[in-house]
């Protein structure tokens, strides 16, 4: 399983035919021929959607004689985990359109109402429920897409659809209404959108959008019912929905949002723990402007004064015990999150969280044919530096106001490949870090394809900072390579991954904390698909293996490992893993097994649970030693009738070494949410984190035992997603071998927002 790394000869060969094999790929995404998505789909037209001059009230009740007007659409297939069968319920989808708004209408019928999942929650939180919704490519070019979904009671669910890097970003927000109610036979959704909270193509006459609608009907299985078959051995969606035509005359008119906000927060906190008393802060009292502006339908700005970047939404805390590499933590910020999708590529090099403080920002992103374009920049008086290496990561703070600025376009080629490139810059006084670079996804047919990125740094550090922290002075330069090839159809998955970050390569504005490394990875699985009578969804067996290297071709990992996959009833799932892994670290050669399981389950219609184990050997990274590391994480959600939810996740981690317990740690979150209605809600957050340590096991001296706890009340009321009030009050206690528990800090903190659209 093990093999030798290669020569010094062998990797300037391999360099060479990466970059034939580069310039091949880019030079055959240009000439690859045009494919028909404005010609395609004529088999899964669904209909014109006419207009309207009448009235929808969003009430949940399609009574309005607008309705009969609408193109009806059937969802006559179930797709998952059956396979293009007959749907089990009925469901029918009305569509149709003023000059302003996009009105779709659902009856869901159900031979059994009661067993209808139906909560009050915030927006986003209702995916465990039965929902119903649509799936809309305005451009028609099977590469992106806006989701609306809708619960039976009404609640918003809206995400963005990206099917060329596969992924869905539900922190996008759009401003549209919804109601829905339970009947006697099933469930009524009523949704009207803004066409100036959509972006499409400005063109004279009628237009060709592709759908799909969609239901998600849960209950022995999580059963996903559509308007559209879904061939599993094509590796695209957006190339199999449905089309529509019409929307003549229609256009975002002003699109222009304007949100002031206030803010208001006063910290009390100890100058020095934990002697000193908790001093009162002085009331912070900030106001903060953000714009958003269609200049045209498929081009939107985004502009931010003094923004309110504060973190209402507690980050999930993670434990950081004998870990080498900073953490990550999710970007929440409103201003970062519209249209970040526009920013995503293989390898990470856009993270906004980077963007710690900023005083003003302006933004741009759109669309126009087949070029897609996104730009952003930002004063931040905050300087944070992750300064990566092979075997761990380092973090610091440049006392410095820097303007970091993001160029990103990507052109569209062929049926469904595409080029793009991407610039980013960061800059102050004697600092500076530029990263420029190409990337590209070529589909050769419906099971294969190359997806690729090549990156350029340049970087200077101030020289201080490069002299404490052992980096190179003056300007250096160094490159990162992501190469993939897949092949995805419905019964085999395989893929080849090469991966090289030069020792050198600086990516400031994004996130990647491990460079001076080369790696390549195969892996293979054979997928069986269950029949309607079998216990079984889908069963999955494969396994894969990695080598990676650092730039003087010395040994970092050699890994490889077998799984197994099974989905199975009450929406059921078994991953484990077994495998082995040859680490250096610190000049040490490591030999490890390990094992890994994850299940989860809903074993009723209100309480769902998972648990995640991981086990073997492992590296005592603080002493440079071999060690037992067992790593076991519950998770369990009730649903206390419809408004009430109490979420517990917790952490157990212990290391073992010789002579006894290095440290176990445990990490406990509790969440309790109670939702008077769709808009408002009241939530408590509760953060435990201990950790105890045996002092003499360390080389170095080490507290015995640490503790933190966090807890978060927040009141919150959202008319829309930036019409807003929230009240909280968190506080934060510390402990360690010296002192119990004590308060080391609370806040007290208010924010308003009102979303005005002329």
């Amino acid at each position: 399983m093990f093999v030798e790394p290669m020569s010094p000869s062998k990797r300037g060969v391999r360099r060479t035919l990466e970059t034939l094999v580069l310039s091949m790929v880019v030079l055959s995404s240009w000439l690859a021929p045009a494919s028909a998505a404005d010609d395609a789909g004529a088999d899964r037209f669904r209909g014109r959607v006419p207009a309207t001059q009448g009235q929808v009230t969003i009430d949940g009740n399609l009574n309005e004689p607008v309705w009969a007007e609408a193109l009806v659409v059937d969802l006559p297939f179930e797709t998952r985990p059956a396979e293009n069968t007959a749907a089990h319920v009925r469901t029918e989808c009305y569509i149709v359109h003023d000059r302003e708004r996009l009105y779709i209408g659902f009856r869901a019928w159900d031979d059994d109402p009661s067993a209808i999942r139906a909560r009050l929650s915030d927006r986003d939180k209702a995916f465990q429920d039965d929902f119903v919704g649509v799936v809309i490519d305005t451009f028609n070019d099977e590469r992106r897409a806006f989701e609306f979904f809708v619960n039976p009671l009404g609640v918003q669910m809206d995400l963005f659809l990206d099917d060329v890097n596969g992924s869905e970003d539900e922190t996008w927000d759009a401003i549209w209404d919804s109601a829905g109610r339970i009947t006697d036979d099933g469930f009524e959704v009523e949704m009207a959108i803004p066409f100036h909270q959509l972006r499409f193509a400005t063109v004279e006459g009628a237009q060709t959008w592709g759908l799909d609608v969609l239901r998600f009907y849960p209950r022995r299985h999580r059963h996903r019912l559509s308007s559209q078959p879904l061939d599993r051995g094509i590796d695209c969606y957006l190339c199999q929905s449905g089309k529509v035509r019409g929307f003549e005359g229609i256009s975002p008119g002003r699109n222009l949002e304007v949100v002031p906000t206030l803010v208001s927060s006063r910290t009390d906190e100890r100058d020095e723990f934990p002697n000193d008393p908790l001093e009162e802060g002085e009331v912070d009292t900030d106001p903060g402007l953000t714009m958003k502006w269609g200049v045209t339908s498929n081009l939107i700005l985004n502009a931010t004064l003094n923004p309110d970047f504060s973190q209402v939404e507690a980050d999930s805390a993670q434990l950081d015990v004998n870990e080498r590499f900073s953490l990550f933590f999710p970007e929440k910020r409103p201003f970062f999150l519209e249209g970040a999708d526009f920013f995503d590529t293989p390898l990470n090099a856009v993270f906004t969280r980077n963007v710690a403080d900023p005083s003003w920002g302006l933004k741009a992103t759109g669309k126009q044919g087949r070029h897609a374009l996104g730009v952003f920049a930002a004063r931040d008086d905050v300087t944070q530096l992750l300064i990566p290496g092979s075997q761990g990561s380092d973090t610091t703070t440049l006392d410095l106001q820097t303007t970091d600025t993001v160029l990103r376009y990507r052109r569209d080629m062929g049926a469904s490949s595409a080029l793009g490139v991407l610039v980013t810059d960061r800059r102050a006084g004697d600092y500076g870090n530029t990263v420029a670079g190409v990337d590209g996804l070529v589909r050769f047919n419906d099971s294969d394809s190359l997806n690729f990125q090549h990156l350029r740094s340049a970087t200077e550090y101030p020289g201080e900072t490069a002299e404490e922290l052992d980096q190179p002075t003056g300007r250096f330069e160094d490159s990162a390579t992501w190469v993939q090839y897949e092949h995805d159809s419905r019964e085999w998955y395989w893929e080849v991954i090469y991966r090289d970050r030069g020792r050198n390569f600086r990516a400031d504005m994004g996130f990647m904390p491990q460079v001076d490394t080369e790696l390549w990875l195969g892996g293979i699985r054979r997928v069986w698909w269950g029949e309607e009578d079998d216990w079984y969804t889908s069963l999955e067996l494969g396994g894969d293996w990695d080598y990676t290297v650092d730039q003087d071709g010395e040994l970092l990992e050699n890994e490889g490992q077998l799984f197994f996959e099974a989905g199975g009833p009450r929406q059921s799932y078994l991953f484990a893993t077994v495998g082995t892994r040859k680490q250096r670290f610190d000049g040490v050669e490591f030999d490890q097994t390990f094992g890994e399981v994850f299940f989860e389950m809903d074993p009723s219609r209100d309480v769902s649970f998972d648990i995640w184990a991981s086990f073997g050997d492992a590296i005592d990274f603080e002493n440079t030693r071999p060690a037992d590391r067992l790593l076991l994480e519950p998770y369990v959600r009730w649903n206390v009738g419809p408004k009430i939810r109490l979420e517990l996740n917790h952490t157990y981690q212990t290391l073992d070494v010789e002579g006894g317990r290095l440290s176990e740690a445990n990490l406990s979150q509790f969440r309790a949410v109670y939702q008077f209605s769709v808009r408002s809600f009241l939530r408590l957050i509760t953060q435990y984190t201990r950790v105890e340590r045996t002092p003499e096991l360390f080389e170095d001296e080490v507290e015995a035992r640490e503790e933190r706890l966090f807890n978060q009340l927040l009141f919150s009321y959202k008319l829309n997603p930036q019409t807003v009030f929230f009240l909280g009050y968190s506080e934060t206690g510390l402990s360690d071998d010296e002192v119990g528990l004590t308060r080391d800090n609370r806040t007290l903190f208010l924010k308003i927002g009102y979303a005005w659209v002329p």
